[in-house]
This record gives C-alpha cells, sequence and structure tokens, in this order.
C-alpha cells in the first residue's frame, strides 16, 4: 500500500531551484506519472520556484503526495515572505510580468496543473498551490 509522503525543500538560490526540479520529477516517477505529466508539473514547478526565488526572496516548497479515492497526486506548496502581489488578477495574465520574463509564470503554471491556487497580500508574502494528478 502506497503510503503518502512529504518533503519540505528550501528555495533560496538557483542551485535549489534545479534540485525542485529534480524532487518533483522523482516524485512523478516514483507515483507513476507518465512522461506528458511528469513534464507538465515539473515545468510548473520550475516556474514557481523561480517566481518564488526571484519575486519573493526565497521561501520554501512542500511536496504532498495525495491519494484520494483510486486517483494519487502530487500537491506543491510554494511559499514566501516577500511582498505579496497587489493585484492577483493581473499577475495572472499572460505577457503581465515586473521582470524581465516572459509573464507566463503563473498563468503558466495554472495551465498545467489540474488544480491552482494562490494566496497573497501586498507585505505579507505568497502562498501557490498546485495539485497534478495521475
Amino acid at each position: 500500500m502506497l503510503v503518502p509522503l512529504s518533503e519540505n525543500r528550501p528555495i533560496s538560490s538557483a542551485e535549489d531551484v534545479v534540485a525542485v526540479r529534480q524532487a518533483v520529477r522523482q516524485r512523478a516517477v516514483d507515483l507513476g506519472f507518465n512522461l506528458v505529466d511528469q513534464t507538465k508539473i515539473v515545468t510548473a514547478a520550475s516556474e514557481l520556484a523561480r517566481n518564488t526565488l526571484q519575486y519573493g526572496g526565497g521561501g520554501t516548497l512542500r511536496i504532498d503526495e495525495i491519494v484520494e479515492g483510486p486517483r494519487r497526486g502530487l500537491r506543491l506548496v510554494f511559499e514566501d515572505n516577500g511582498p505579496g502581489i497587489s493585484n492577483i488578477e493581473l499577475a495572472m495574465k499572460d505577457g503581465y510580468t515586473t521582470g524581465n520574463g516572459l509573464g507566463l509564470g503563473l498563468s503558466g503554471a495554472k495551465r498545467l496543473s489540474n488544480q491552482f491556487e494562490i494566496q497573497s497580500r501586498p507585505g505579507e508574502g505568497t502562498r501557490v498551490t498546485i495539485v497534478r494528478w495521475r
């Protein structure tokens, strides 16, 4: 029987972003995700880890293996104590960026996930939760 596991990872450097990608890929492989679903969750995790580092000044990732009836999945929770997002609706629009990127990080991560939730308030940081089911 599968015992759901959780782990926490720091995100404070570019090396940590790479480690996040590797950890998420390994968990997806361990859960039996196909290559397409592995790629989707790893890509979403990479975007969100970069955002956590670049805009939140670093933070953490919690990786949870989740079980819901016959379904197995991964829940990723990215948290930072950065400046927060003052206008989430605007931040979720394709092409919007406050940096030098393409402005596809949050909206792209949402499209690559089966479930997506963002909580943020100016001065209080940001929490983004995504779920990908196998």
